[in-house]
């Protein structure tokens, strides 16, 4: 089963509900006794179910990039999270959640116009290798098994893929320049490891949980 490549399309709130219960400390009798209420026994807390799934058989996606990247790690990371765009791809054979986020307005010579496509998807990193072989390196990312996606045809974007026990996450990043000369290398790679290192932590395994 294969796969189309989804990049050059991704370029083109699900919120949780939480319910709080009082409960009564204590209750009396008639004569006044205190008879203390029986405490609830401690619940484990329930995993987010996935906001997209497919028909595939694949496994679901449980890093979501609209809902598990804290705001304040996409600031560290020099991206406005009230930028985030919800771009999802949704097909029968598998799924890839997709949001995109936007640096601060950009200022010549201080500030890059960057822009941060992230999708997380039930495909393997060996499709994507498949894929992108030919534009490709392997890499890690916090020892994590990581691609660099570089096409070195004039572009104005560099990726890396990181594996997953769901699949993948690809964090593509777009210069968005204010010349028109041919990128380099640095301008479109430069910090793009150390920017997804921060993001790789808050991948896990199960839904909704965040490291310690």
């Amino acid at each position: 089963m294969t796969y189309p490549r989804l990049l050059n399309a991704a370029r083109v709130g699900a919120a949780l509900i939480i319910a709080g219960v009082l409960l009564s400390g204590c209750t009396t009798t008639s004569d006044t006794t205190p008879v203390v209420a029986e405490e609830p026994a401690p619940t484990t807390p329930t995993a987010r179910p996935p906001r997209l799934t497919d028909e595939s058989g694949r496994p679901d996606i449980t890093f979501d990039p609209c809902l598990d990247i804290p705001d304040d790690v996409l600031v560290d990371a020099g991206y406005d999270p009230r930028t985030k765009d919800v771009a999802d791809y949704l097909m029968e054979q598998y799924t890839f959640m997709v949001c995109r986020y936007r640096a601060p307005v950009a200022i010549p010579g201080v500030i890059r116009a960057y822009g941060l496509i992230v999708l997380s998807g039930n495909v393997t990193i060996d499709e994507e290798l498949a894929k992108v072989g030919d534009v490709a390196s392997e890499t890690t990312v916090n020892g994590r098994r990581a691609l660099l996606e570089y096409d070195p045809k004039p572009d104005n974007a560099c990726a890396i893929t990181l594996q997953t026990d769901f699949g993948i996450v690809i964090f593509d990043r777009l210069y968005h320049p204010d010349h028109t000369r041919t990128l380099t290398y640095d301008e479109r790679c430069g910090g793009l490891h150390d920017t997804v290192a921060l993001f790789e932590p808050f991948i896990e395994n199960n839904l909704g949980k965040k490291p310690q």
